[in-house]
């Protein structure tokens, strides 16, 4: 605070006189916390550009999406929305909320959708984030008859 104000004023004023100040106004200052520098992993699994941007589907089971959003609440508290879309009719064909950003959260996801549509054999069409492009997600599938795209990163 007094570096602040003495930068934007024409006086200087003392820290202590600042500290004193906002004993009496009962202000604290707050520090922020540093944020968590991510290391970025090279996917396991990679596939090719089958969807070429169409995103239109015919009938149900053609073409799947799915992703996960991060949802703040509250102060600090997180939830994660995984969903997978159906493009035909642009309805969600499962979707789970968790706490956290894991394979478990997409894996539960994928589960549901497959259980209530096992005949579906869609392209299943993801970003490139650490759930997607594992061995672990692949292998559940190719046991299920889909096919995977991966969207890849476009520079422009």
């Amino acid at each position: 605070m007094t570096i602040k104000l003495n930068r934007e004023n024409e006086f200087q004023v003392n820290a202590k006189r600042i500290l004193r100040l906002m004993r009496i106004l009962h202000l604290k200052s707050v520090c922020r916390r540093r944020r968590r520098n991510y290391v970025k992993s090279t996917p396991e699994v990679t596939a090719e550009n089958i969807l070429n941007r169409e995103f239109h589907a015919e009938r149900f089971g053609e073409k799947w999406l799915t992703d996960v959003t991060e949802m703040k609440y509250g102060g600090s508290g997180k939830a994660y929305l995984s969903a997978i879309l159906d493009l035909s009719d642009k309805s969600i064909v499962s979707f789970v909320i968790g706490h956290s950003n894991n394979n478990a959260l997409v894996f539960e996801t994928f589960d549901i959708a497959h259980e209530n549509h096992p005949d579906a054999k869609p392209l299943f069409h993801s970003d490139r984030g650490y759930q997607y492009t594992s061995k672990s997600l692949r292998k559940k599938l190719n046991k299920a008859g889909m096919t995977q795209h991966v969207k890849s990163v476009q520079m422009y």
